[in-house]
């Protein structure tokens, strides 16, 4: 590990002391200047590709906290609440997964995340939110075949001030934040932003009733920018971040009630540092993104879900993660290109138990045999609980090397990238278990004893896997004859996801083993099963990568002098092995991702926004997608056919905004936005569905100097509608979303002079 890191760094420190030397007597100094967009154009509206970005305006606007605000905003994204902020997933154009590797990446001020369940976090001071939907795999590399995220903060090198927000809603639900952007010499500037929060939440237990939506949350960020010389800036940003969650709001399907009786929670402490340098010359930049994250979590869970004592799943993991992008632009005439070098190494420590709990013990395992009337034993087991201890350490590393090559033909552009890509990754398991069970005759009066027969598991073992891809992509884009600069564009591109290994399955290995191992000890009598079969680990818990192919036309069209904005696309997705998380049959509780043979998927998109006014503002965004199986058989079931689960048909926004300034000091805003998504198919046999459905929200905004008051509310009409479905025990549970809320938000902003 060690070694690992000082060669990740050396680099960097070896670029950043030519720059110091190289420009250290130079008398000649740029002005404000922020590292963002390192590996895309500056204009995005000209991008061969679907993109939406917020400015902090609309982000303001649309109440887009965290990236689940995101939904609907862009045209097939979805980004639901599952529960928790763990189970951060995001569907991108039939395309997402709810565990493990995400199908769309997500960086920050350039740092990539690693794991998705450390993507839901509080958006505080956000400059700029982009969304790149399609595949993007060649230049931004692992779990972005269908999109990437960037998120940039707001730079103390632009901005310098004070700010401070107060937000109070019903739940009850509060939170406070600070920030403070100054410069402490002319090519230097720091920000600080602080935050707490806190959620009551809307649902209770029936069974204790207390509240399963709680939240508790703080969040730290300290940002630094340096503009060493004239071509040398850095960039660093680090943050902290602690939730504490109750859960979590699942209900029996068709009881409305949500009642189970063993304690659910999450709580996470993340921390994340950003390091970005960047030397610029002519026509030519090198640029350097080291990205450090510490995920400690714990997730406790009722994992039946029910008020009978089944099963309890603690899940505690310490996860370290680094990674290294080394980027080169150049440009001569029409040529540019871009070249880069990624490496990264994650490492996680968890240890899982699942519990057995007296009802558990009593129907699952001795139920099976005492209810069984060829089998002359009754079995009692000596323990009320029965552990099944995990303990996995999970390292995972990889390299790769990119570049890109864009040619300016007059109107047309073409650009070809190439991507190799290699991922390595362990599973380090050791699975304990340890109980006895005492055999009676049942013909007996009372019944009479045979022994007690004891149950030992201690398995361990190593499962390891490399992957190899060679990831392309293709965009031909024509600049069209108007006024306006507006473009068509096509592109052929390979999406790829790596394979891994499903840690949530090893409770389910565990209990076919103590079965096992217990009908192994016992006298073969009466029919009384006995030996034991070898359980193939790797066979079980192992899933393949994921691949597609995605074909995409579009066009980003301005007229009427830029007051009309409209981007338009058309795509269709080929995948291969597409990575499912399904729910294994039977009296089971976990849950395992597995590969489905073929998926296809294709859909349009359309983005309009439209100014008329400088008082007026219109934004609309609708997303359609078909994503079907192809070939998919499970078991006995074949799903051809059917819609792959998860993954909405529709995705609708639309925003109106007036703004009326009443004096030179006052300022009124009136915003009005509809949302609607569905229909969400459940499952793979596509029994159980969530219909389409519409959230209604607006806000006024009174802004008088440097303060200003917002009324707001979201989900007006209090639409039920469900945000989350799952199979557990051969029972369905759902989860309802958020009724309507409202509230107000207080903002005060204490600007600095111009030439501080």
């Amino acid at each position: 590990m060690n070694r690992f890191l000082i060669l990740m760094c050396l680099p960097w420190l070896s670029l950043s002391a030519f720059a110091m030397s190289a420009e250290a007597d130079s008398a000649k100094w740029l002005g404000d200047v922020t590292v963002t967009a390192i590996k895309q154009t500056s204009d995005l509206s000209l991008t061969p590709g679907s993109v939406t970005s917020l400015n902090p305006r609309q982000v303001r606007l649309w109440g887009v906290e965290s990236m689940r605000g995101v939904s609907e905003i862009a045209p097939n994204f979805y980004s639901p609440d599952y529960g928790s902020r763990m189970t951060s997933s995001i569907y991108v154009r039939g395309i997402g997964s709810r565990m493990d590797q995400p199908a769309i990446g997500l960086s920050v001020d350039n740092a990539s995340f690693l794991n998705k369940d450390a993507y839901d976090f509080d958006m505080i001071d956000v400059s700029r939110v982009e969304v790149l939907r399609g595949a993007q795999s060649t230049l931004y590399g692992r779990n972005t075949m269908m999109g990437q995220i960037n998120i940039y903060t707001i730079s103390p090198m632009d901005y310098q001030g004070s700010r401070i927000l107060a937000r109070f809603g019903n739940g009850p639900s509060a939170k406070l934040g600070v920030s403070h952007y100054q410069k402490f010499a002319p090519n230097l500037a720091m920000g600080f932003v602080g935050s707490i929060d806190y959620s009551d939440g809307f649902f209770k237990n029936a069974y204790n009733s207390e509240k399963v939506d709680l939240e508790k949350a703080l969040n730290f960020r300290w940002k630094t920018q340096w503009q060493a010389t004239e071509k040398f800036a850095v960039d660093n940003v680090a943050s902290f971040s602690m939730s504490r969650q109750s859960g979590y709001p699942y209900e029996l399907a068709g009881s409305n009630v949500i009642n189970y009786n063993d304690t659910c929670f999450y709580s996470r402490n993340l921390f994340t540092d950003a390091l970005t340098m960047k030397w610029t010359g002519e026509n030519f930049s090198v640029s350097s993104i080291t990205g450090v994250q510490y995920l400690d979590d714990n997730m406790t869970l009722d994992q039946d879900f029910q008020p009978e004592s089944y099963f309890t799943l603690t899940q505690k993991r310490k996860e370290w993660s680094v990674s290294q992008d080394f980027i080169a632009r150049g440009q001569k005439d029409n040529y540019n290109w871009i070249a880069g070098l990624f490496g990264f190494y994650k490492s996680a420590d968890m240890n899982a138990p699942v519990v057995l709990k007296q009802d558990g013990i009593n129907n699952l395992i001795l139920g099976r045999v005492n209810s069984n009337p060829n089998i002359p034993i009754e079995l009692r087991c000596a323990d009320s609980e029965i552990a099944l201890e995990s303990v996995f350490d999970i390292p995972v590393w990889g390299l790769a090397m990119y570049h890109q090559s864009s040619l300016d033909l007059g109107p047309v552009n073409l650009a070809l990238g190439l991507r190799l890509d290699y991922e390595s990754t362990k599973l380090d398991y050791t699975s304990l278990c340890a109980t006895s069970f005492s055999a009676y005759m049942k013909s007996g009066i009372p019944p009479r004893p045979l022994g007690t027969y004891p149950v030992e598991i201690n398995d361990n073992g190593v499962l390891k896997d490399d992957f190899l891809e060679f990831v392309p992509k293709f965009t031909v884009s024509y600049e069209l004859p108007m006024e306006s600069r507006s473009t068509i564009y096509a592109s052929v591109g390979k999406g790829y996801k790596s394979g891994g290994f499903n840690t949530q399955m090893f409770s389910e290995v565990l209990q076919q083993q103590m079965q096992q191992s217990l009908m192994s000890n016992m006298p073969s009598m009466g029919g009384a099963p006995g030996g034991a079969t070898e359980i193939n680990i790797e066979q079980i818990v192992a899933y393949r990568p994921e691949r597609s192919w995605n074909y995409e036309i579009g066009a980003h069209i301005a007229c009427a002098d830029n007051r009309v904005m409209t981007d338009l696309a058309l795509f269709y997705i080929d995948c291969r092995d597409q990575q499912l998380t399904m729910f294994p049959p039977g009296q089971t509780t976990g849950r395992i991702t597995t590969n489905a043979g073929k998926t296809r998927s294709y859909g349009a998109e359309i983005q309009i926004k439209y100014n008329p006014t400088l008082n007026w503002s219109f934004n609309a965004s609708y997303g359609y997608t078909n994503a079907k199986f192809v070939e998919f058989v499970n078991g006995n079931n074949d799903y051809k056919g059917n819609y792959v689960p998860y993954a909405p048909k529709n995705t609708l926004f639309a925003s109106a905004t007036y703004t009326h300034s009443l004096n030179s000091d006052w300022r009124m805003t009136y915003n009005l936005n509809y949302r609607a998504i569905g229909a969400i198919y459940w499952n793979e046999e596509n029994s159980v569905k969530q219909s389409m459905y519409g959230l209604l929200g607006a806000s006024v905004i009174a802004s008088y100097m440097k303060f200003s008051l917002e009324a707001w509310m979201k989900n007006i009409t209090n639409t039920d509608y469900d945000t989350f479905y799952f199979r557990s025990m051969q029972n369905d549970f759902l989860q309802r979303g958020n009724p309507r809320t409202f509230g107000v938000t207080f903002r005060v902003s204490f600007d600095a002079p111009a030439d501080r």
